[in-house]
Formats: structure tokens, C-alpha cells, sequence
């Protein structure tokens, strides 16, 4: 029986076409067991185009797994089955799949996934369409929105794609924390736009449209009717579809991981310790700028929060001003819950100091949620007079 070293040098020895790789395998190669018998590990020689195994001087084609096939809907496309193709393949099981577009039920029976088309939703399978009649699945309870094929690859993918990111394990709780986050400030509104569900409970016609919103702008990227069509051109024009909506998801979970998780937490700390700035507890300092108002209204929830908040003090980075804002109804609502004074509005400067009766004032909004000032010791002042006051006065 001959070791793995006498086997690798007998490779070395044989002919071989030029700049091969060598790995090791920890199978036993057929070709090999004449040699090596029983033996675990033996060396292999791999072409350089990964396409060949070169053994004892013989050619062996590599019998390498093909990726996974997973199918949608040809024909027009939507953000909904772009996006949860995209995010498919960021999965390990469905890493670099192949997508097919059609509507032949005996291909789609045949491949490992299909999205958003052949009426059944049924994730064992992997059967992943929400057309279907009787359909209502949400995220989970408390959410009302119903899920697009994006929605449903989320809800079974979405805890996997998003503790890859953070490089924690799927039970941490910031894993579930992003993953609610990302959904309600990324995906829910793809959902809801699939399913045609109105953004408010009103039969009153928009005053504006909005046609730049992540659906539209996928839906443009479908050909014109006065292109040439081809099955070819469909599928190129889906793959930027998938790109598109893709590298948004993508930012939106970078976002989320990198930026708005370690805000999270400044916020938290500013909440807890904000009876040490005002013993009202109505008044927040946030010791170094992050994006709160998307914290805020959770947070207070989650820790009972009574009375509310409401003003935020902060320094601005570019100014060096202290700015003092009114804290939202909601996260987006203009409506603040208690806007700054009305005899301050629109006034700055000298004046304003004058009728606030605070030095260095700034300037304060037409509209009363924001102000500023040039020390901290002013903006607090002007946040405690502005709490005493009627806002209308």
C-alpha cells in the first residue's frame, strides 16, 4: 500500500499540461485507490480553469454539484420577485443560483425554489407565491401588512441574511432586533406596494404622486412597449432589476448593522440618564449626534416611558451650535408634540433673545420645531421656558 507522500510524488512525476494547482482531497479519488488503497488523504492536481482533475497522469473530469435553480414569472416583472431572487442567492443554500423566468408549470416543478408564481405558498417546499386566493401571511402577529414573494423570503431567509452581516450568531438579540428594523423600514413598503394597500385609510386622492420609490423605479427598468422584445432582453433587463433592488436592501442592511444598531444604543443611554439634565424628564441631551428620532419612539415604549419626551438638546457637528428640536408625534410626523413657543417663530438673533429672554438665542423655525443657541446652558433654559409655556402664546 503506498502513503499519500509516495502517491504525491508519482504525481509530480507524470505528464501534466502547465501551471496546474495542487489540493488535497480528503476523498479517495478512484483513480488512485490501485496506489493508495484505503489511504484518506491523497493529492490531487487541479487545472487551472477548475475544470479537471489531473491524476497519475490522467485526465478526470470534476463532477462539481450545479447550483440551484430557482424560478419566477416571466413577462412583466416587479420589485417584489427581483428582490427576494436577490436575496435568495445570499443565502448558503441558494448561494449563485440560477434564475429561471416562465410560467411552464412542469419547469417550475422541477427546480429547487420557486417565487411569486404557481399559486402555493408552502416554505418546506420552498414554494414561495402570494397570489394566491386565501392568502394573508404577515411578518408574524402585529403586523398587518400581507407579504409580497419578498415579504415571504424575508420572513424564512431574513434572520440568516442579517447575523451574516453582524458576524453574530442567529439567537443573539441584536440579530432579531435589525431584522424587525430592516423590515419595517425597508421591506414593508415593497410588500405593501405589491399588494396594492394604501399608505393611509382615506378615499381622498393624493396631493402629490410619488414615482421614485424603490417599486417604481424597478418597474421602469421593464422594456417599453416600443422596444424590441426578446426572452433574452426580458431576462437581461430583470438581472438589473435584481441588482438594483438588491444593492438598496443591501445598504439598507449595512445601514441598519453599522450606523443605526450603535445609535441605538447611545439613545438608550441618554433616555436612562435624562432625569440628571432635567428633573421633569421631559428633556433629552444627546451627548454625541446620532440619528435618534428613529430610536425614540421604540425605546420609550419598551421602557415605559411617562411623561414623554419632549425636547431634544444636541450640539450640531458643522456649527458648533446647540439646537434644541421638538420631538415628533411619530416617527413621520411633522406634527411636534410640543412645538417651541409661537412668539418665537421666525425670529433670530438679538430680537429673539430679547423676547425669550435668554442670551444668545439664534433663531427659531417658522414652525416651532427646531431652535438654536450658542451655549448649552441657553438651549436647556430655552427648552425648560418652552416647556412651561403654552405653545400657541
Amino acid at each position: 500500500m503506498f502513503s499519500p507522500a509516495i502517491a504525491f510524488r508519482f504525481l509530480l512525476k507524470s505528464s501534466l499540461p502547465p501551471s496546474p494547482r495542487i489540493r488535497f482531497s480528503n476523498n479517495r479519488h478512484p483513480c488512485l485507490y490501485p496506489l493508495v488503497g484505503l489511504c484518506h488523504t491523497v493529492a490531487v492536481l487541479e487545472s487551472m480553469d477548475g475544470t479537471q482533475e489531473l491524476v497519475a497522469g490522467g485526465v478526470v473530469p470534476l463532477k462539481r454539484k450545479s447550483p440551484p435553480k430557482v424560478g419566477t414569472h416571466n413577462g412583466t416583472f416587479h420589485c417584489d420577485e427581483a428582490l427576494a431572487c436577490f436575496m435568495l442567492r445570499m443565502t448558503e443554500q441558494f448561494s449563485n443560483a440560477e434564475i429561471i423566468r416562465t410560467r411552464d408549470s412542469k419547469i417550475l416543478n422541477s427546480l429547487d425554489a420557486v417565487l411569486d408564481v404557481g399559486g402555493v405558498y408552502d416554505a418546506d417546499r420552498f414554494k414561495f407565491d402570494h397570489h394566491q386566493r386565501g392568502f394573508d401571511c404577515t411578518l408574524r402577529n402585529g403586523y398587518k401588512i400581507k407579504l409580497s414573494s419578498a415579504g415571504l423570503i424575508y420572513k424564512h431567509f431574513g434572520h440568516e441574511i442579517i447575523a451574516k452581516e453582524l458576524g453574530l450568531d442567529l439567537s443573539h438579540s441584536d440579530v432579531e432586533r435589525v431584522y424587525l428594523a430592516v423590515y419595517r423600514n425597508f421591506l414593508e413598503a415593497i410588500d405593501a406596494v405589491d399588494n396594492g394597500i394604501n399608505q393611509y385609510d382615506t378615499d381622498k386622492q393624493p396631493r402629490y404622486t410619488i414615482n421614485t420609490n424603490l417599486s417604481a423605479r424597478v418597474g421602469r427598468l421593464n422594456l417599453d412597449w416600443m422596444e424590441e422584445r426578446s426572452p433574452e432582453r426580458e431576462d437581461e433587463a430583470f438581472n438589473c432589476a435584481m441588482e438594483l433592488a438588491g444593492r438598496e436592501f443591501q445598504d439598507a442592511v449595512h445601514y441598519h448593522a453599522r450606523s443605526w444598531l450603535p445609535a441605538r444604543e447611545i439613545v438608550v443611554d441618554c433616555i436612562t440618564r435624562r432625569k440628571e439634565v432635567d428633573p421633569s424628564e421631559e428633556i433629552m441631551h444627546l451627548k454625541r449626534y446620532v440619528p435618534w428620532k428613529e430610536h425614540i419612539f421604540e425605546i420609550e415604549e419598551e421602557l415605559k416611558v411617562e411623561p414623554s419626551i419632549k425636547y431634544m438638546l444636541y450640539q450640531d457637528g458643522s456649527s458648533q451650535q446647540w439646537r434644541i428640536q421638538a420631538v415628533a408625534t411619530g416617527f413621520a410626523s411633522f406634527q411636534s408634540r410640543k412645538p417651541l413657543p409661537a412668539a418665537w417663530r421666525g425670529l433670530t438673533g438679538a430680537q429673539l433673545s430679547t423676547v425669550v429672554g435668554i442670551e444668545g438665542c439664534i433663531f427659531v423655525h417658522s414652525t416651532g420645531f427646531i431652535g438654536a443657541n450658542a451655549s448649552f446652558e441657553g438651549v436647556l433654559e430655552m427648552a425648560r421656558k418652552a416647556l412651561k409655556s403654552d405653545p400657541d402664546e
